[in-house]
């Protein structure tokens, strides 16, 4: 069987590279996408819990060709009803989605002026290459979780579906990022006893003055901000202001899971058999989610005096339980009644797949608005490409038409 050839190779079929799909269809230009998974949307699908929701408002869903459209705008969509979107993204325009499909090299096709891509089955020439993997490829999992009791059942975030799912006893969820801080809830909402262990992320209120923070992210300027305004090229990694889409919208405050009953814990250091040591930065970390609150309120409040809108000031509970807590740097798993320990400690990327030489210290894409220095090779759906905004289903879109754009323009 000869080799294939084909004008453009999406390799990823999620949001961003369903997006370049269509950008490339409506420009009538020949293309693939190519995903692993049996089915559209499989982050959403298989690595999101049962109650997960948006974020982000309903507004904020905006596919090219596919924005929003219904009653709701201020809601927060459930994992089911994102999946149905994206599926019929995919039947309506009719994209060239090819699933089961797992690329295992990009490389340089000399003699044709373009890429080699392999498949597991098959090699295929292109003049393009988009590469849309996401930036959440392997679950990170700390080096000593083989060392720990086999008696502790242990989950990554994404495999987690909901409590019951969970043996009885008590959770130490390890990592308070978006994932770690709405499953910690749901469980002590439910009435689990939950140990916290707490990073650095920083978190917003769901409203002010108003409205949702998302929209003031948005009048602000915020999500726009381009890689230029990063303090430090680790920035671009950090978490998003934390808060939830649950139950209508909801405000993530560590110091509130203290007062409702959660054991804050310190970063998780080493863990051996049945116990587990922790490092003595609580209080420092709660003080960085904090000061990142000041500052989002505080750049909104700007905002409104200098624009002049007429809305009412608004003060936030200053709640500081968490200070009061006690360092644990020690826990015995066992005594603390700790059965099943969840780690929300996010996920590492992996673009070991492009054989070429443009990735940073960081194994981050050296590129402009996704753009690399290899003619026709490019990047979508990662944060800072472009603007903050460049990961989200806000965002993708803009990318993606302008990759499209420069590949219409070759």
């Amino acid at each position: 069987m000869g080799i294939r050839k084909i004008d453009t190779i999406i390799i990823g079929g999620g949001q961003a590279g369903l997006a370049v799909s269509y950008c490339l269809g409506q420009r009538g230009l020949q293309h693939i996408v190519l995903e692993q998974a049996a089915q559209a949307a499989n982050a959403w699908r298989n690595d999101r819990w049962d109650s997960f929701t948006l974020v982000t408002p309903n507004w904020s869903f905006r596919l090219p060709g596919a924005e929003y459209q219904g009653d709701q705008p201020d809601s927060f969509m459930p994992k089911s009803e994102i999946v149905a979107h994206l599926e019929l993204y995919v039947e309506r325009f009719r994209l060239p989605v090819h699933y089961n499909t797992l690329v295992t090299a990009v490389e340089q096709n000399v003699k044709e002026n373009g890429y080699l891509v392999s498949t597991v089955e098959a090699l295929m020439e292109a003049r393009n290459v988009v590469v849309a993997t996401g930036l959440y490829q392997k679950p990170k999992l700390p080096s000593f979780a083989g060392a720990l009791s086999s008696r502790i059942t242990q989950v990554h975030s994404r495999h987690y579906r909901n409590p019951q799912a969970l043996p009885e006893g008590a959770v130490l969820v390890a990592g308070s990022g978006q994932s770690g801080c709405q499953i910690a809830q749901e469980l002590y909402q439910c009435g689990r006893k939950v140990y916290l262990c707490v990073g650095s992320a920083g978190r917003a209120p769901r409203r002010y003055r108003g409205k949702d923070i998302y929209e003031w992210l948005k009048l602000t300027g915020f999500i726009d901000r381009t890689p230029d305004k990063l303090r430090s090229p680790q920035e671009k990694f950090a978490s998003n202001p934390l808060v939830s889409g649950k139950d209508g919208g909801m405000t993530l405050n560590l110091h509130q899971f203290a007062r409702d009953g959660v054991t804050l814990l310190g970063r998780l250091q080493d863990a051996r058999d049945e116990k587990v040591w922790l490092a003595a930065d609580l209080k420092e970390n709660l003080a960085k989610s904090d000061k990142k609150e000041v500052e989002i309120v505080g750049m909104i409040d700007e905002y409104i005096q200098k624009n002049g809108i007429g809305v009412p000031p608004e003060t936030l509970s200053a709640l500081r339980d968490g200070y009061d807590l006690d360092e644990i740097l020690e826990l015995d798993l066992q005594v603390a009644g700790i059965t099943t320990i969840i780690w929300a400690m996010g996920y590492a990327f992996d673009f070991s797949m492009v054989k070429f030489p443009i990735f940073d210290n960081d194994g981050f894409p050296i590129q402009k608005r996704g753009a690399t220095a290899y003619p026709g090779l490019f990047f979508v759906g990662l944060p800072w490409l472009y603007k903050q905004k460049s990961g989200h289903l806000f965002g993708v879109g803009e990318d993606a038409e302008y990759i499209a754009s420069l590949i219409a323009a070759r």
